[in-house]
């Protein structure tokens, strides 16, 4: 495997985390193209403007991203269901057309001068996002998190702030997203706003569907999948949207928990 394709992959293991850790509070979200690209650009300016070195950029750019999510997620996450992914839809939508007509940023011409990222830093980052992760899964937020996904009344009741855990597991996954736009733009060393169409916000929710919603696992599984089988199998490529999107209808029919079911268990 060259280091090409284990460094997408870790972007996607990325991509897939900040769906899951969305998903934990029981929202759905297609906005995290948008937070790539915001992070993206974010690290970009610090980095080529500012002189910051990438890892600190990298951590401002995500926090950055995290905010304008927690700003961005305080109405949109009022709604919810088919109206919530409208919304979340038009968040990346929005953003995209922003980064098309801001100068400073390049607009449609793209933006570039990044570099500094490789495989080894991205294996890191997926590394220490993983251990967060499991911590999260093996602590009594995860009970919360699960209180407020299965039933959001009864979790009000027993006095848990609802809306503060939505938004800030909805930031949380904008700043996972939005690190992994600072690793791609600083591989790349060139980005466009079309690349981060809402096609990279459809991809990261198919990572975590076909890996399984339940364990912060089930993403990196789907993620390696839909990553690596294309480039093994060359005649997907072409076909990658129409066979991803036949696969996971067969997911949500035949196995709706994913490829890994399983839970880990939650610690008192």
């Amino acid at each position: 495997m060259n280091q090409d394709l284990v460094f997408f992959t870790c972007v996607n293991i990325l991509l897939g985390w900040s769906v899951y850790v969305v998903l934990l509070s029981g929202s759905l979200s297609f906005a995290q193209g948008a937070f790539m690209a915001l992070g993206c650009y974010a690290a970009g300016l610090f980095t080529t403007k500012m002189g910051l070195p990438l890892i600190p950029a990298l951590a401002l750019a995500g926090l950055i991203t995290a905010g304008i999510a927690a700003v961005l997620g305080f109405p949109a996450l009022r709604v919810k269901g088919v109206y919530l992914i409208l919304v979340t839809l038009g968040i990346t939508i929005c953003v995209r057309i922003a980064l098309e007509n801001l100068e400073l940023l390049g607009g449609v011409g793209g933006f570039g001068g990044m570099a500094g990222a490789n495989v080894y830093l991205a294996l890191g980052i997926v590394a220490a996002v993983g251990v967060c992760l499991w911590f999260l899964s093996t602590s009594p937020l995860q009970l919360i998190l699960d209180a407020v996904r299965e039933d959001e009344n009864v979790a009000a009741a027993v006095g848990i702030n609802v809306t503060y855990i939505k938004v800030a597991s909805f930031s949380a996954g904008a700043l996972i997203a939005g690190i992994a736009g600072g690793l791609y733009g600083h591989y790349m060393n060139f980005v466009r706003p079309d690349s981060f169409d809402a096609l990279i916000s459809i991809y990261a929710v198919f990572f975590v569907i076909l890996g399984g919603v339940n364990n912060f696992l089930g993403p990196v599984i789907g993620a390696i999948a839909m990553t690596v089988l294309p480039e093994y199998m060359r005649v997907l490529q072409e076909w990658r949207p129409t066979v991803f999107s036949a696969l996971i209808l067969a997911m949500l029919l035949f196995r709706p928990d994913g490829l890994l079911p399983l839970r880990l268990t939650t610690v008192k």
